[in-house]
């Protein structure tokens, strides 16, 4: 189990693959902040890319402490590249993790060769601040199997979730019992996404970036991805119809092509 001291704590990552690209993928978690999320994306690009995935603080086999805030996210993965000698990579975030991939590259872009926001958050809203309200109760007082489960809901579209009961079973009592964190570490990761406003900071960006989101994303509506992709200068715009917030796992296959497209095209 492959460990990196990074500000005081212990950070588990894995990198995988080979692949002809010189640059390697950095795929970034949600608030799960568990690796494992890229589950259905780490076979495709491990045979074209070498892959980083990593569990955030406080979350999956890494330290289980709080988080102060989305910047502090940001500098551990500056760190973690610094001491993984990855002087130049291609970041792939999803919702808060894109949060994370938006403030690198718009803040240390000597890093950053492409970026893709995910069902990205730049901001809160009072919208926000009534789901997570609500998430961060069901945490704290009905445990995280019963988080988990509503995780689900949250997460994929309702025809997904009828197909595939038995495996969304399994995985939330993994996820409840293995990654999770505890009700305090999570409740400072939500607090932590509130607080967050990089609005005025996404004019900086200047690597080539795609924004995609699902039309009917209920966590992180698209909304916010049409504004993230306006202030970002040349940016790509990309919204599907259906996907929900887990589009890479529900729709594994159409999201590695789209990631893999454009990445293929930012290394041409």
């Amino acid at each position: 189990m492959p460990l990196i001291r990074i500000e005081g704590i212990d950070q588990h990552y894995e990198i995988a693959g080979i692949g002809d690209s010189n640059v390697p993928i950095v795929f970034i978690a949600g608030m799960g902040g568990a690796a494992s999320y890229w589950s259905p994306q780490a076979p495709f690009f491990e045979s074209k890319f070498k892959v980083l995935t990593y569990d955030q603080r406080g979350t999956g086999k890494s330290s289980r402490v709080k988080v102060l805030s989305i910047d502090q996210l940001a500098d551990d993965l500056i760190c973690m590249l610094d001491q993984l000698n990855l002087k130049k990579v291609h970041l792939v975030g999803h919702s808060t993790g894109a949060a994370i991939g938006l403030i690198v590259a718009s803040r240390n872009p000597e890093y950053v060769k492409s970026l893709v926001s995910y069902a990205g958050i730049h901001r809160a809203d009072h919208y926000r601040e009534r789901v997570w309200g609500l998430r961060k109760k069901i945490l704290q007082e009905m445990g995280p199997e019963i988080y988990a489960q509503t995780t689900s809901l949250f997460f994929y579209e309702p025809e997904y979730i009828n197909l595939n009961h038995q495996s969304l079973v399994k995985n939330e009592i993994n996820v409840a019992r293995n990654e999770l964190a505890s009700a305090d570490i999570m409740a400072s990761r939500i607090d932590a996404i509130l607080k967050l406003d990089i609005a005025g900071d996404l004019s900086k960006i200047n690597c080539p970036t795609l924004v995609m989101c699902a039309e009917d994303d209920l966590l992180t509506p698209a909304y916010f991805s049409r504004e993230i992709a306006e202030l970002i200068p040349d940016s790509r715009l990309k919204l599907i119809i259906k996907g929900g917030h887990a589009f890479s796992r529900s729709h594994a296959n159409e999201f590695n092509l789209l990631i893999n497209e454009f990445i293929e095209s930012c290394d041409g």
